[in-house]
């Protein structure tokens, strides 16, 4: 089995993104699963064409996105992408999209196909804090989340996908002129794993 798991690039200002940084410390074998390690861009046109490269060139049963939610608590597992493009901030490109759909041609919206409940009781039964989300946002995270669901549906139908979200790091928040809810990039990397675990594991 063969799992490539992305994290972002930094963006909105941050000199590091929780996503990579935890993506990176990942095994690179977990429950026997191979797990390929990708960076890709904070922009809504070039992250699916850099995730799409990647299907096309490794063909992994699972793509498992990773993205950063400033400002929640722990881990979330997303379990909806909607077919909507709407900016708070430019993204790394500058571009900021408002109420465009991601896909002319596509539904409201996917559901992951990741098993996303027993993912968020492994890690919990790790010890450590997770949830269900049901919104990703209408940023890049989201844009990706869709596309790939989109990509997997069209041309891909046996290959699973879904997305996690992850808080703000320490570091991120030590400087920051409020207290934020932030994880330790390890913990954030060990709530990864064990997700991982359940999707190898199904």
């Amino acid at each position: 089995m063969k799992l490539l798991v992305t994290g972002f690039d930094p963006f909105g200002g941050e000199s590091v993104n929780p996503a990579y940084e935890a993506v990176k410390l990942l095994p690179d074998i977990i429950e026997g699963a191979q797990i390929i390690k990708l960076e890709i861009p904070t922009v809504f046109k070039k992250s699916i064409e850099v995730v799409k490269e990647a299907v096309e060139n490794d063909q992994p049963d699972v793509v498992i996105n990773v993205g950063q939610a400033g400002g929640r608590a722990c881990v979330t597992v997303e379990k909806v992408a909607i077919n909507l493009a709407d900016a708070g901030i430019p993204d790394n490109a500058g571009d900021s999209p408002q109420d465009e759909p991601l896909e002319e041609d596509g539904p409201d919206a996917y559901f992951s196909t990741l098993p996303v409940r027993a993912m968020v009781e492994n890690v919990k039964s790790h010890g450590l804090p997770c949830e269900i989300s049901y919104s990703a946002g209408t940023y890049v995270c989201n844009s990706v989340m869709y596309r790939v669901l989109h990509l997997a549906a069209r041309s891909y139908p046996n290959m699973k996908a879904g997305f996690i979200h992850v808080p703000y790091s320490s570091e991120q928040v030590a400087n920051k002129d409020r207290p934020l809810a932030s994880m330790p990039i390890e913990t954030i990397a060990k709530s990864l794993e064990h997700a991982i675990e359940a999707v190898v594991k199904e």
